[in-house]
């Protein structure tokens, strides 16, 4: 019978071996080009292929969105895990299972790639999680209705978390970015 070694306390702490954790990630990436090729039965599948490489890679999903364009995710991984290479994994894993279950979505990207390079990656705190939750579970409501560009959800992104109680400095770039969601201003 194989143990597990990671136990989940009542406190919301992770105990390991020798350790006592809790790391929380909200992880932003984007198609590439923009393309909104993630609808259509192809967002499901990226959901479950997500949950299926946090099950073998032994992190947690704690909240997820699949946008046509984009993915939200906040997960909790042990403090072991490198960022890069998790960031790697997701990408890399879901870009080919996608392909091989939706071969369509190579025409509608030049050059074979399904995801834009870059990611954002910002940390959670336990004051900060249940509202990053919040944001990310709320994103199919506020989706983009077609006037004028889409939302530059890394200006939206970086908005929220830096409203969540940062310095006065940081609250007067805040406001130079002004996001569209109703939600972020009350932190502006």
């Amino acid at each position: 019978m194989k143990r597990d070694i990671y136990l989940n306390g009542d406190n919301g702490l992770t105990y390991g071996r020798g350790y006592v954790y809790s790391l929380q990630y909200h992880i932003v990436w984007c198609t590439k080009y923009r393309r909104a090729v993630l609808k259509d039965g192809a967002d499901d599948d990226c959901k479950a292929l997500l949950l299926a490489l946090a099950g073998e890679y032994r992190f947690k999903i704690l909240a997820m969105e699949v946008m046509p364009d984009h993915i939200h995710l906040l997960v909790d991984v042990t403090p072991q895990f490198n960022i890069p290479d998790m960031i790697r994994i997701l990408k890399g894993g879901t870009a080919r299972k996608l392909f091989l279950l939706h071969p369509e979505l190579k025409g509608k990207l030049w050059g074979g790639h399904l995801w834009n390079p870059s990611y954002c990656i910002v940390t959670v705190s336990e004051r900060s999680r249940e509202m990053v939750e919040q944001y990310i579970e709320s994103q199919k409501e506020k989706e983009w209705g077609g006037i004028g560009r889409p939302p530059r959800d890394l200006e939206r992104l970086q908005a929220y978390h830096r409203g969540m109680g940062g310095s006065k400095d940081q609250s007067e770039d805040v406001r130079n970015v002004q996001p569209e969601d109703p939600a972020l201003q009350q932190h502006l």
